[in-house]
């Protein structure tokens, strides 16, 4: 009889089906005579080997390019740096004689320079910066140098030295022995020297291009303590006449107005104190030299 070996061909062929379309056969009943029917159930779909699985969608987070870019420091407007203090109460020196020269260009001090750092100058340039609206310290910064400087001009030395101060001239070669009132018109100094040594040295002006003082070499003819010249009515304390009229004297006005005055040809000396002592000491007799 040929039905159980078709039955098993048809088996076969529907399991060859099943594996072809996706499915698996399954065998009901247990019974080897009996036919079981044939139960065919979908398999499980699987994903592609390269298939990810699903994720819930979560919001992009944006990227660092479209964040506000931060400003790192070196793009920061760089700070000035604080001004450096250049002179201060107490400083002295050459540089300081030029503050002083140029504060008084513009007023604001009316002593002549010193090339000293004093309460004077100290005042002086408080009110220039609090005039043009800097810290009011008194000291002399790089800021506030800097505006003095926009605002005056070089002094000249006449300018720097108009109190005095200015150094004095090497000594004319006549004036090397003896006892001699060495006078150079060059540093507007007068040198007492003895057999070439430096006695003592102060400031002294001169005549006018009127009355010059004349130049060369004399002697003291005479000295006069309280003496008032005849011709101009002035007193000439701690006179040495060496030339004429014309006399080395203390003049009150020098030592007042500086060098913005002159002499009548008389070669006058500002330092009381100074003027005294070598009045004391010069004999008439003793060489002048007048030089430049």
């Amino acid at each position: 009889m040929r039905t159980p070996v078709m039955w098993r061909s048809v088996t076969a062929a529907v399991a060859v089906l099943a594996a072809v379309s996706g499915c698996t056969v399954q065998t009901v009943g247990s019974s080897a005579d009996q036919a079981a029917p044939i139960s065919i159930s979908p398999a499980p779909a699987r994903p592609p080997d390269d298939a990810k699985p699903s994720t819930p969608s979560t919001p992009s987070t944006p990227s660092k390019s479209s964040e506000p870019l931060k400003s790192s420091p070196s793009s920061q407007p760089a700070e000035p740096p604080a001004p450096v203090v250049l002179w201060s109460r107490g400083d002295q020196g050459r540089d300081v004689r030029e503050l002083q020269a140029r504060l008084r260009q513009i007023a604001w001090l009316f002593e002549g320079p010193t090339g000293t750092y004093d309460a004077a100058t100290v005042s002086a340039v408080k009110g220039f910066q609090g005039k043009r609206g800097l810290p009011k310290t008194g000291t002399t910064d790089s800021v506030t140098w800097q505006r003095l400087l926009n605002m005056t001009r070089e002094p000249g030395k006449w300018e720097l030295y108009a109190s005095g101060g200015q150094p004095a001239a090497k000594p004319d070669p006549r004036c090397m022995t003896g006892r001699v009132l060495c006078v150079s018109k060059t540093s507007r100094t007068l040198r007492w020297m003895i057999d070439g040594r430096t006695v003592s040295t102060m400031d002294v002006r001169f005549g006018s291009q009127y009355t010059p003082t004349r130049e060369g070499v004399f002697s003291v003819s005479f000295k006069s303590r309280h003496h008032v010249s005849t011709i101009y009515d002035s007193p000439m304390p701690y006179a040495m006449f060496f030339s004429g009229g014309q006399a080395v004297h203390y003049s009150s006005d020098f030592a007042a107005t500086g060098y913005n005055g002159a002499s009548h040809g008389c070669v006058n000396v500002r330092d009381e104190g100074k003027i005294a002592a070598l009045f004391a000491q010069v004999r008439s007799g003793d060489k002048v030299v007048v030089h430049w």
